[in-house]
């Protein structure tokens, strides 16, 4: 599944990362100036390599000031034509243009529609690279950022875009926003305007390497339209951005189409160079999955990723793929894989005993599954950094116990060994021996089973005699078929399971004021996790209504690991504190892990270009694919 604020999901996992300098001849000056203190603060105040046209994590830039161009891009891409598509997996409906907000359920690429000061590459795990600001210079001691903007920044309408605007966008995202911007900021003191052209960002407190990188990617808004228009609403009014598309026509909650701005400020720079080919883009919506395929095979638009297995498997050997007039494809992704599964709401008194949340675990038979289910084209995801080399393994390196020994009273003494891993099946769908051990675990819980003979099957009951009853909630009929073999697995333990399927908009209430008993997610923190994990999983984002906490943890051993991946100085450092936080997430038991593949499974009509080359860390369809022509005249034709 895939996260529903497509907008807030980029800002989050794709731009928060940490900052570092990367010139060797800085560093060079460094170990100088630290040979020679009188010279130090000379060096400091003069260095002019702070002012850089891009900012990374733990490296070296990969392109140069003097670059023209990503190298995954195609810098001769012809414009034209127009890209049809469903977009994130599950959303069947919108009802507002502002994709900055807790309320309302924004529309889906909307976030083309605004510039940042800097901008992502997607073939380096963390970089970012100038696009309003043109440069960026990080104070001596790390508590200030100063960017100097393009004086030919504009608006869609002509307008100047200025330093004003880049801070009125960070005090109305932080004050008035989704709790989520205001999580991320919290150390971000002030966003001052220096001239029209240049603005510094102030912080506060000692964990600030990643700030002037979360503050470089914020969508800029323009100050003068929301001097009269009400920041904090739904609205199906066009918001006013400066990025390369502008909304052209919607139909309320099935349509919304974008057209490329011609007199975009930006198309010839180098990040953009290549980039955003197509005239349109259009996101369609449906409620059905079944009529959202058949729209597919039919013509009605163009591209679709499959999330289900079962339909990848059997509903693709059809004539439109046979004779060559759609492709079906898979596209690698080199990202981590992230944390997917049933998280367990905490906030439910029944969830608080830890083998109790272990015990709900084991009841879930993950080989059948696969293999019954998804043609055994999953993988058992086993940690919140799964594919990555944050992963746990093995038993704690002296570095990892280093900074797991202060919690060790207060942590279970399976994370000072071999990882949890959730334990194989025989791939019956009803392994006993699994389930025997769950219902051991139950009863030291304090839970005990009893007949029901009106209802003829076993019933587990605390001291109280309150039964104990789960509610999966989902959005999707996909999920019912996964989740009702589980069902019956914990009825053999006397819990009492259903599933609540809702609309999607109901689902994103549900799921932002956490009322919810099982939900299923997936998030993906990117390579250099930072700031955003502070929204996962840190004790006040479990009160922070549309946090994405959804367990409810809270837990000092997690907090204090999250600061020290944010304070790391090196990547060495970071990866060390990740492997000691995920096996303290691990042995908390705080969700049910399901599965997951390193790859996109697509299916589109074939009249695309694209690069020879994918970027590792994106699917890059929309922003660097374009129409061909020859192909697209051979598919009129057929």
């Amino acid at each position: 599944m895939q996260v529903r604020f497509f907008f807030l999901f980029l800002l989050l996992f794709t731009f928060v990362a940490p900052l570092v300098f990367t010139n060797q001849a800085a560093i060079a000056k460094d170990k100088m100036a630290k040979a020679n203190p009188a010279s130090q603060k000379t060096f400091y105040l003069n260095r002019k390599d702070l002012n850089r046209h891009g900012l990374s994590a733990f490296g070296v830039l990969k392109y140069p000031a003097s670059f023209t161009h990503f190298s995954y891009v195609n810098p001769q891409a012809p414009k034209g034509g127009s890209l049809s598509m469903i977009g994130t997996a599950g959303l069947s409906t919108f009802n507002s243009f502002n994709a900055f907000i807790l309320k309302g359920d924004a529309a889906q690429g909307l976030e083309f529609l605004f510039d940042s000061l800097m901008v992502r590459a997607y073939d380096e795990p963390d970089a970012i690279y100038g696009l309003v600001a043109q440069s960026a210079q990080v104070a001596r001691d790390r508590k200030s950022v100063t960017f100097y903007l393009r004086k030919t920044a504009r608006f869609a309408d002509g307008s100047k875009l200025t330093a004003k605007d880049v801070v009125t966008s960070f005090e109305l995202l932080k004050t008035k926003g989704h709790p989520a911007y205001a999580i991320q900021l919290r150390d971000v003191i002030k966003a001052t305007a220096l001239d029209d052209y240049k603005v510094r960002y102030d912080f506060k407190g000692e964990q600030v390497r990643d700030l002037p990188r979360i503050v470089a990617t914020l969508p800029i808004l323009s100050a003068k339209y929301y001097a009269s228009h009400a920041f904090a609403k739904t609205t199906f009014d066009f918001p006013l951005g400066s990025g390369p598309y502008k909304i052209k026509k919607y139909d309320q909650g099935r349509q919304v189409t974008y057209e490329r701005r011609k007199d975009y400020w930006a198309k010839n720079l180098p990040v953009n160079v290549g980039r955003f080919n197509f005239d349109e883009l259009r996101y369609e919506y449906f409620r059905d999955q079944t009529a959202e395929f058949q729209s597919l095979i039919g013509g009605s638009f163009d591209l679709r990723e499959e999330f289900i297995s079962r339909d990848w498997a059997t509903k693709y050997n059809i004539k439109q793929f046979k004779d060559g007039r759609m492709v079906r494809e898979t596209l690698p992704d080199a990202s981590p894989s992230g944390a997917q599964g049933f998280f367990l709401n905490l906030r439910r008194d029944k969830f608080k005993d830890i083998r109790v949340r272990k015990a709900i675990g084991l009841a879930f038979d993950f080989e059948w599954t696969n293999k019954n289910l998804f043609y055994g084209a999953y993988q058992r995801t086993q940690s919140f950094f799964e594919n990555s080399d944050m992963k746990a393994q093995g038993k704690p390196s002296p570095t990892e116990l280093a900074l797991l020994e202060p919690y060790r009273a207060e942590l279970p003494k399976e994370v000072f060994g071999e990882p949890y891993a959730p334990l194989k099946t025989n791939g019956s769908g009803k392994d006993r021996k699994n389930l025997r051990k769950a219902l051991r675990l139950l009863k030291k819980a304090g839970w005990s089973v009893s007949r029901d003979k009106k209802r003829r099957r076993a019933v587990l009951r605390n001291a109280k005699g309150e039964e104990f009853k789960i509610e999966f909630l989902t959005f999707s009929d996909a999920f019912e078929r996964i989740i009702a073999p589980y069902i019956r697995n914990l009825a053999t333990l006397g819990i009492t399971a259903n599933i609540r399927q809702v609309d999607s908009s109901q689902y994103e209430r549900r799921v932002k004021d956490f009322d919810f008993d099982i939900t299923t997610r997936r998030y993906v923190l990117g390579l250099t996790p930072s700031v955003a994990m502070r929204n996962y999983w840190s004790s006040r984002s479990a009160d922070t209504s549309g946090s994405f906490n959804l367990a409810g943890i809270k837990n000092k051993a997690v907090d204090g690991l999250i600061e020290k991946m944010i304070g790391a100085k090196s990547r060495q450092e970071l990866v060390i504190a990740a492997r000691a936080l995920d096996r303290v997430l691990r042995a908390g038991h705080y969700w049910v892990p399901q599965w997951y593949y390193p790859f996109h499974r697509m299916a589109y009509w074939n009249k695309f270009g694209k690069p020879a080359k994918k970027p590792p860390y994106t699917r890059a369809i929309i922003d660097t694919w374009w129409v061909d022509k020859e192909k697209a005249a051979k598919l009129k034709k057929k």
